[in-house]
């Protein structure tokens, strides 16, 4: 019976994979080679920008454990990409295995990418793998932020086990510049409540900035006084990075905004705004 109940498992897990590349003809960003397969879509709504928009979706309605999901992005010499999120992504409880989640991020020379999903939620008992890998010519730029809550505080939610395993690799004209590896596991509603870890945070965030520099380290430092929670950044290896942590999503997300504004100079995507 064990081995039924594990076959069955495994056949109700999501899969699902993206692969899409653009590429720039006569100055304008175009959609180039597109494959989807699985419970993950991407669609291309019209253009907010400058450049070509992309937002995800998965038509699982969340993510579970045993899940996984792939998603390989390229943007071509010169092209402009923007990608988010339809919602924020919820991860359940995990009976066995953890989720997996791959993304694969390509950007050429001159190419410009911005990966900005909305919320990744946690909820009590999930266990997510999360892997990036970013690849960018010397002079390609990127604006890449993530956001992971543990629990809904807003509905009296908490996390109190799981696991959370996000591994970051970036690569710029093939040199090694940012190499990290984050992993709570157990109580982790404990851990989150340590000085050193959160200090009673229920959400954490990352900006990564590509090319960044002190200029734009004080350009962001200038509006500390309108965040509502902690905001911390620096710039080293040519790229700037900027970490949060805050007692809520909501205020941890404005504080998120107030950032990527000040690292871009310009409109987030529509569905920030909802």
């Amino acid at each position: 019976m064990t081995r039924a109940a594990s076959a069955t498992f495994a056949a109700n897990r999501a899969e699902g994979a993206v692969k899409v590349g653009v590429r720039l003809a006569d100055g304008v960003t175009r959609r180039g080679d597109l494959h989807e397969s699985g419970s993950l879509r991407v669609r291309f709504p019209s253009p907010e920008a400058e450049g070509l928009s992309a937002v995800f979706v998965n038509t699982a309605g969340g993510i579970a454990g045993g899940d996984r999901f792939d998603i390989d992005i390229s943007a071509g010499e010169g092209a402009r990409l923007t990608l988010t999120t339809a919602a924020a992504e919820k991860v359940y409880r995990a009976a066995g295995p953890a989720a997996q989640l791959n993304i694969a991020l390509k950007a050429g020379a001159g190419a410009h990418l911005a990966w900005l999903p909305q919320e990744t939620i946690l909820f009590d008992r999930s266990r997510i793998s999360r892997r990036i890998d970013i690849e960018l010519a010397a002079d390609a730029s990127l604006l890449l932020c993530e956001i992971v809550v543990f629990g809904r505080s807003a509905m009296g939610e908490k996390m109190r086990h799981g696991e959370f395993v996000d591994r970051w690799r970036m690569r710029r004209a093939g040199k090694l510049v940012l190499a990290e590896t984050v992993r709570l596991d157990g109580e982790i509603g404990e851990k989150l409540k340590r000085p050193a870890v959160a200090n009673g945070g229920v959400a954490i965030g990352t900006a990564l900035i590509v090319p960044g520099d002190e200029a734009v380290v004080a350009r962001i430092r200038e509006a500390s006084d309108t965040f509502g929670g902690e905001v911390g950044i620096s710039a080293w290896n040519g790229f700037a990075m900027a970490r949060f942590c805050a007692q809520d999503a909501a205020r941890l997300r404005a504080d998120m905004m107030t950032v990527l504004g000040r690292a871009c100079g310009s409109a987030l995507p529509r569905l920030w705004l909802n």
